[in-house]
């Protein structure tokens, strides 16, 4: 398999906001009277992984699931690969939320066979490889997994459908430091380098090498945003300092 040097140097630059393959503006969510998103603006171009910074509850886990489809009920304009929110942008995106939806008593063997059933693009040897990646016996029951074990199963079959971009939400939280790079390792080893990849995270440290570019956001908007070298060289500051100087924490 490709290393992730190897796999980072193949990225293309960063194209145009014209050329933006995830396109938001004036996105707006409520729930009653809580706004989530607050006329958010945001361009996410092609052969980037994007992480997605914040407090809990400024608006990140929403963010992600109006990209993959699951609010229709919202104001603003939403573009992926050119689609307005709809079956053809759910076609292109893979969405990894932060509670799995796959029944614990499942053995993995059928966690396959539903996506296989399930997405067109979805890629069994790809999702084999990166389970024996992760040395998962596809024959465990989910509930008979470790939270990180658990965590690889869901992270071989989201990176597995051919998808132009993939929403992942807190994929390496509440699991140990070791487990985090190993389900760093596999995302990244099995990334197109033409694909779009955001992670939802507050585990700034962990992600810091894998990252092109960040989003921050605070109450529903959009508080900071650019290139990670950019900002490091700006503020001559880690990304992690600069996210605990934005946040005052």
């Amino acid at each position: 398999m490709t290393t992730t040097p190897t796999l980072r140097q193949e990225r293309d630059p960063a194209m145009t906001d014209d050329a933006a393959l995830v396109s938001v503006r004036g996105l707006t969510v409520r729930y009653g009277r809580r706004t989530a998103l607050d006329g958010l603006d945001l361009d996410l171009p092609a052969g980037q992984i994007v992480g997605l910074l914040g407090e809990n509850g400024c608006g990140k886990s929403t963010l992600l699931k109006t990209l993959a489809g699951l609010y229709a009920d919202h104001d603003g304009e939403v573009r992926i690969a050119g689609h307005r929110l709809g079956p053809q942008s759910k076609a292109v995106v893979s969405y990894l939320p932060d509670r799995s939806a796959l029944p614990e008593r499942a053995r993995v063997r059928y966690c396959l066979d539903l996506f296989d059933d399930f997405f067109p693009d979805f890629d069994r040897a790809r999702a084999e490889a990166l389970l024996s990646h992760f040395r998962l016996d596809p024959a465990m029951r989910l509930k008979e997994m470790s939270k990180g074990m658990q965590e690889k199963a869901h992270i071989s079959l989201a990176m597995s459908r051919r998808a132009q971009v993939y929403l992942l939400d807190e994929p390496i939280s509440g699991v140990d430091p070791a487990a985090r790079a190993s389900i760093l390792d596999g995302i990244l080893h099995m990334l197109d380098a033409d694909s779009l990849l955001v992670v939802a995270t507050h585990l700034v440290h962990d992600l810091e090498t894998s990252l092109d570019s960040v989003v921050m956001m605070r109450h529903g908007r959009v508080l900071l945003t650019g290139d990670v070298d950019d900002l490091r060289a700006e503020h001559g500051a880690s990304l992690e300092q600069i996210f605990r100087e934005v946040y005052g924490s």
